[in-house]
Formats: structure tokens, sequence, C-alpha cells
């Protein structure tokens, strides 16, 4: 097998050499700069190599050589608080060797290889230890790091070590192999697990659309289509701090320039909200701006999801942002292109499909190795051209996800955030997570849910009527309805991310709000047939007590006041 040969064609990212015998996804080094590049297809006697950095200046004749090891992650302390490019390396190590920019064919190792870590072992020399178990801790911040035997080892510990070490120096020896606290993965390899759960724990995010209407299970997937200034930022961002997810994975995969550099301004000064400490402290950040080589682009996700997977692998549950996935697939188109393979549907290789589907469902809830349950919940944003979701990764992203957020530019424009259209969005894992509900919440939860669903739907067509001959021209009950679906609009699914108190609604306080919306619909329907007029039960001042309540500080207390309010006030009135 040879290790060394020549560059044959250059054609942007993709090059083609001969005189290599390499397999498929070996990384290799291209060019007299050591470019990094990963095989994607050999024909005959020629192997063609997508490229991780730009190629301008490569010829042919130039010296390509095989490393015979695939495209892998460094997986060990010091994960956290880290920004990465799409192929691991450190961008604020580069950032100080080189300034903004970075010289092509330079690396750095993904891990500090000078920090030293205190290690706290869990097991004692002699016990037997299975691939996956945990052989010690670390603190790496405030997060508990677990040491995890690598999955190709298991034996009986001749030797385990306690103090402070760097990821390269040996904490253990089982079966005569040296075992130090960091791991290599390649990336497109799953890690594996020992079972896998069904989706039945909701991902609780603080956001009432989602929870209440439609909520992601934990070890599920969904998909986040947003066009420019429909606040997709703003609703990952309140995921990252207020979901109930451990550890936070955000890859920006080709993502502009200026998105990005907000996101890396942004997420280091946001404050976890569980513990004080900046949120950045459990998050990973991988940057991959839409200028980067879009081999790197196309890399970035698995990257990412395979850090995922090392701290779901640990117990925790871990929240992995793809913003976006559609430029990935662009990613895809080219290098499909420059391969000269037939095109799909406009453009995109044949196999999107595919490859969207084994970047989804690597997502689950699931029993670890070492015995612990963790999660990855994928929430997946597509970027269509003009906002259209017809277009192939919208529609290929539909048919896997079983949650769909839709962002709306009109409810953007109406000042109406977060901008999640209640009649196009779904959730289809609201029956499984329906005896959680229940048995979590209240036992009238999903019943309160579908009531509110109906109620909006019914406005929807109502409204049709309106735009045709006014809101006059409707009976009253027809306007109870129109006046409950504002309620819980305006009230319940409008929600300000920047408000110290509506920032994020527990699960509780969401069934309370929901409860007195369905309340004062059943006082209105009674009084509207004992005679009251409709303006005085539209304008009772507990609905405006009410409408106020999600900004006051006590607002639980307050919420109990306006339920007391509407029994009183509704008697006045006959109900």
């Amino acid at each position: 097998m040879s290790n060394e040969g020549i560059i044959y064609r250059v054609a942007g990212p993709v090059v083609t050499a001969v005189g290599i015998s390499p397999r498929m996804y070996d990384v290799v080094q291209v060019g007299n700069e050591k470019l990094m590049g990963e095989v994607i297809k050999i024909v005959g006697d020629r192997t063609i190599i997508q490229v991780y950095e730009n190629t301008d200046g490569v010829k042919p004749g130039e010296p390509v050589v095989n490393t015979g090891r695939p495209l892998a992650v460094e997986l060990g302390p010091g994960l956290l608080h880290s920004v990465y490019d799409g192929i691991q390396r450190p961008l604020k190590v580069l950032n100080e060797q080189m300034g903004d920019f970075i010289f092509r064919g330079v690396t750095a190792p993904g891990l500090d290889r000078t920090a030293k870590w205190d290690f706290e072992p869990v097991v004692k020399e002699g016990e037997t230890v299975a691939p996956g178990q945990v052989l010690g801790t670390v603190m790496e911040g405030t997060m508990l790091h677990k040491i995890m035997v690598p999955p190709n080892v298991s034996g009986k510990v001749e030797k385990i070590n306690k103090g402070s070490f760097t990821v390269e120096e040996t904490v253990a020896v089982i079966d005569g192999k040296d075992v130090i606290m960091m791991q290599r993965w390649p990336v497109r390899v799953p890690r594996p697990v020992a079972e896998k759960f069904q989706p039945d724990v909701p991902l609780v995010t603080g956001l009432r659309v989602l929870d209440t209407m439609f909520p992601l299970a934990k070890g599920g997937a969904s998909a986040i289509p947003g066009g420019f200034g429909t606040g997709k930022t703003v609703t990952q961002q309140s995921l990252a701090k207020w979901s109930d997810a451990e550890i936070v994975v955000y890859i920006g995969c080709g993502e502009r320039g200026n998105e990005m550099t907000e996101v890396l301004t942004e997420f280091p000064e946001l404050e976890d909200p569980k513990s004080g400490h900046p949120l950045m402290n459990r998050t990973v950040l991988i940057a991959n701006t839409s200028n980067m080589p879009v081999a790197a682009r196309e890399a970035s996700v698995y990257t990412g999801m395979t850090i995922a997977e090392y701290y779901r692998d640990m117990g925790y549950n871990v929240a992995l942002m793809a913003d976006s996935t559609s430029r990935w697939a662009e990613a895809m188109r080219e290098i499909s292109s420059r391969l000269e393979e037939m095109p799909g549907e406009e453009g995109y290789p044949a196999y999107l499909a595919g490859r969207l589907s084994e970047f989804y469902e690597r997502a689950c809830r699931a029993r670890t190795l070492a015995g612990f349950d963790g999660s990855i919940s994928v929430i997946g944003a597509v970027s269509p051209p003009g906002g259209d979701i017809s277009e192939p990764v919208s529609q290929n992203t539909l048919r896997i996800v079983r949650v769909f957020w839709a962002l709306d530019t009109k409810l953007r424009e109406r000042r109406h955030f977060p901008t999640i259209n209640w009649l196009t969005s779904y959730s289809l894992y609201d029956k499984q997570l329906r005896d959680w509900y229940v048995k979590s919440v209240d036992e009238a939860f999903p019943e309160l849910r579908e009531w509110a669903m109906q109620t909006l739907q019914q406005e929807s067509e109502l409204q049709e009527i309106v735009q045709l001959v006014g809101s006059d021209a409707l009976s009253d009950d027809k306007k109870i309805i129109l006046d409950v679906s504002k309620m819980i609009r305006e009230v319940f699914l409008q929600q300000n991310a920047y408000d110290p108190v509506d920032t994020y609604c527990p699960l509780p306080r969401q069934f309370m709000m929901m409860k007195l919306i369905k309340k004062y619909s059943d006082l209105a329907d009674k009084a509207l047939a004992a005679g009251a007029q409709i303006d005085k039960i539209t304008s009772l001042p507990a609905k405006d007590r009410f409408i106020k309540a999600k900004y006051e500080p006590t607002i639980d207390e307050e919420l109990l006041a306006v339920e007391k309010d509407f029994d009183e006030q509704f008697k006045e009135l006959g109900a």
C-alpha cells in the first residue's frame, strides 16, 4: 500500500491524486503546504479528495500523503468553553498565533496539551472494566467530566493514578494498555450505546408555544426554518439558556460572518440562569462561516454531533443547534457538482436525503455503555431561499424530523415573538408525551392544549369571513371565539425573551395561564347565554389584569388573584 502520491487534477476544493492506495474517508495531506483533505471517492488508481482549505495556487505534480486515519475529533477535558472551526481547530489558539486570518496548512490540537486536570479515580486496581465504563472524574469548570474507558479497551485495571495530569498523560493501565484522558473518535461513525429509549420525556424549554403547543422530546429532532429577521437566533439562544439540557453544542454552519460574529460575541456574555456562571461554561461553539471552504462546512455538522455524543455518553442531556443545515446541503451540492455526479432536484445530490437522515438519526435518548441515561436533542435550523419551504432541503428535513417550528415573516411584521406560526407548525411527539404531561403537570393538560389549538383554528376560519364582511356581521358567540383566541395569541403564545419574568415560563405556570383562558371562555359563554352584553364581557377589568400579569414579578400570586376576579366579575354579569 502506497502512502505517497502526486496531484493529478485540481477543481476547487476537489483534488484528484494518483499513486496512493487509501481507504474511503482517510485524511490526506495535499500539496507542498500539506493542506488537510479527506478521501471521498476512489476510481481505479485515482483518488478523489475534498480539501478543507482554500486550494488557490495548488497545482498538479505536488505531493499527496495519506495519513491512514479517518477524520476524527479529540474528546476529553477542555472541550467546554471552546470555539472550533469545522475540523476542530481551536480558533482562539489560531487567533493568538496569526491574528484574524488563518493561514493555509496550519493545524492546532483540539485539546490543550499543557492544561492539567485533577483526576479523581472511581475504580480500584484489580477491578475489571468494560468499554464506556467510568474510570474517574475531573471538574471541567462547573461540569463533572467523566473519564471513560475507550470503546476498544476492556479488562483488569492494573494501575490507576490520582492527581493532576494533562490529556496525554497516563491515568490508568488496563491489560497492559496505557489509558489517557483523551479519546479520538472518527466523526462519521456514531458512538455506541447499550439501548435506545422511546422519546417519551419532553425537552422543557420555558417557551410556552413550544412546551405546550409543539413539544420536542429529549432525544428528538426538530426543524426550525427561518428567514432573515424572524428571530431564529434569539429563539436558539433562549433554548440554549433555558432548556433543561446540561450541555449545548452550537454549530454555525455556513452562516454569514456578521451573524456568526453576533453569536461569538453574545454567547460568552449570556449568563446561565441555572448556575449564575457564563453560559459558555457548558457550551461548545463550532464556527464555520460562509466564506470558509465548503468542505470544512460539510464536516462541521459531524464534528459537532460527535462532541454531543461524547457528553451524552457521560449521562448528560445535550441540545445540539445546527444553524443552518441549508448551508451544509449547499456545500454538498457544490462538491457533488465538482465530482460531476448526476444532479438531483435543484442541483442537490441524489443522496441529500440519506445524508440528512444520517445526521438527524444520531439524535436519541439512550442508556449509555456506562449505564447512564443521556440524550441528544437536535434543533436543525433551515434557511430556505426566499422562505420557500417547498425546496428540497426543507422537504427532505420534514420527512425525517417529527417537530416543525415554522417561523413566520408576517408575525415578525406584527411584532409577535416568538414568530412560530401555530397553524403551520406541528409536533408528532404529543401523543408519546401525553402520559408525561398528565403525570408531571396535570391530567387536564392535554385536553387544554387540544382546546387551544381548536380555538385558534376556528379563529383562522372566522378571519376569512371578517375580511369579507367585517366583524360586526358575526354573532356574539363567534365574537367570543375571536376574543378568546386573541388572548391565546397575545397573552399565552407571545413571549418576551428580554423580559426578566416572561423570558422563562415553567410548565405549572403555563398550565395555569391556559386554564385561566379556558375559564374566561367558559364563563363568557355562560354570561352570554344569561343575557349579558358582549361589550361588557370583553371589557372586564380582570381581563386587562390578566394581560399584564405575565410581566409581574409576583406572577403566580397575580394569576391566582385574576382567577378570583374572573369569578367575582362574571358573577355580576349573571354567569
